[in-house]
């Protein structure tokens, strides 16, 4: 009874991994409250009125008509959901167990686990958001909006590389976060903040003079939300970003995290935080 039952085979090993991370998922998706619907429900409702309240502050300040020709929502969303989704994957694999977690004592756990739980479950609630809100906004007010969308398949493609390079910039931060704890956590939130302004949500990147772009180009949020509305409008496009540096910029830090996360887990110890 006291003894762990191993799989014997690749494919076993990749079953138990799967469910692991199944399990855990669900586990990070019902953190925020005790009942599953509420859970999901909350974080679909946060995305929505962070899309309302953009749309009445645009529509207050009267400057709908600067945006792209086309469906308003479509921009706002292509917007928020890209810039909800990265920050959102980075504080949930910064916030995912470390190595020294009491989680960490069941033998079948570890960190790659905690990581890919976390990542999922922002995945998981921001695609149910998106689907909620367009389906919403599709019944009550633009019957036709599905088909204003040119290309949806590659717009949900920059989603997913949002997510993913979100889940690659918190990776990094959480191999720092054992050795400059308090430093990791002021550099997260300050990347966090920078993005509301520096992701370029709120304005077409073709309108900003080429002194500013430089301000901009660095930020990997800044090209997949230009990207996006590229792909959701037919009459813009994008000339000041491409999805391949986010692609090569993402696997570099998922490279650097690893390592760092690697070299962390065989160094760290409970009694680094003894004192905090």
């Amino acid at each position: 009874m006291f003894q762990k039952t191993a799989p014997m085979n690749r494919a076993a090993s990749a079953v138990n991994i799967a469910e692991l991370i199944y399990h855990n998922t669900v586990r990070a998706i019902r953190k925020t409250h005790g009942n599953a619907f509420m859970s999901i429900a909350m974080s679909v409702f946060q995305s929505l009125m962070f899309v309302l309240f953009f749309y009445a502050m645009f529509t207050i300040m009267g400057i709908k008509g600067m945006a792209l020709r086309g469906d308003f929502v479509i921009f706002l969303l292509t917007g928020i959901f890209m810039f909800m989704t990265h920050n959102k994957a980075v504080g949930a694999v910064l916030g995912s167990e470390g190595p020294s977690s009491p989680m960490m004592q069941h033998a079948p756990m570890n960190t790659f686990i905690s990581i890919a739980a976390g990542m999922l479950s922002t995945l998981y609630i921001q695609m149910l958001a998106v689907f909620f809100i367009l389906f919403v906004y599709d019944v009550a007010m633009n019957p036709n909006v599905l088909k204003e969308i040119v290309d949806p398949v590659p717009v949900m493609g920059m989603l997913l590389l949002s997510w993913f390079s979100g889940g690659a910039v918190g990776l990094v931060f959480l191999a720092m976060k054992p050795w400059f704890p308090g430093l990791t956590g002021t550099l997260s939130t300050l990347y966090k903040r920078a993005n509301m302004i520096a992701s370029g949500k709120m304005f077409v990147a073709n309108s900003l003079p080429s002194f500013m772009i430089a301000m901009f180009d660095w930020n990997p949020l800044f090209h997949t939300i230009d990207q996006a509305r590229g792909f959701a409008f037919i009459n813009y496009v994008p000339r000041n970003s491409n999805w391949e540096y986010v692609m090569y910029l993402s696997l570099t830090l998922v490279m650097i995290g690893l390592m760092g996360e690697f070299y962390t887990r065989r160094h760290v110890s409970a009694s680094w935080f003894a004192r905090r």
